[in-house]
């Protein structure tokens, strides 16, 4: 497969879309990469908005990223973003990465943000921290273990406009 398939993100917005997100993160972080698959659906799941990335005319998944916002600090979390194996070739990532940021200035305008910019952070496993960099993430605070690896809390201070 070399040719960049036809797809489409949106947002999940029944439970069967969100038992899609999660077999692909199951399939990517549990069976792939070897992360517990008991800790793979967390508290932030109920909260969460979630993003499917599908092939078009299909909607065969593909990729999904989780993204949610604290009451407690402001900060929005990227969190949980996995693209199946056969499909990283394209660069899904970073559309799915775009995706969310752009749902981050939509909501914080909502509620009433129009200008400057809005905090997001993200755990970033240590070997791509490179790819959240890219955006404009940087590392703050030490790297330390999530789920028996290692990661670093990534930063980014997303413009509105």
């Amino acid at each position: 497969m070399s040719e960049r398939p036809a797809h489409e993100i949106v947002i999940a917005s029944n439970e069967a879309e969100v038992q899609q997100c999660y077999k692909i993160r199951i399939d990517v972080f549990a069976h792939e990469q070897g992360f517990p698959i008991e800790t793979e659906i967390d508290h932030l799941d109920p909260i969460a908005t979630h993003f499917l990335m599908r092939l078009t005319p299909s909607l065969t998944p593909i990729g999904v990223i989780r993204g949610s916002k604290s009451n407690e600090t402001g900060y929005y979390k990227l969190s949980r973003l996995a693209v199946l194996k056969d499909y990283r070739q394209f660069k899904f990532g970073r559309e799915l990465v775009e995706a969310f940021h752009e749902w981050v200035r939509v909501d914080a305008q909502k509620s009433g943000q129009v200008d400057g910019s809005v905090k997001v952070a993200c755990h970033s496993q240590i070997p791509v921290k490179g790819f959240y960099a890219k955006f404009g993430y940087i590392p703050e605070g030490k790297e330390f273990d999530e789920e028996g690896d290692p990661h670093q809390k990534m930063v980014l201070e997303l413009p509105l406009q």
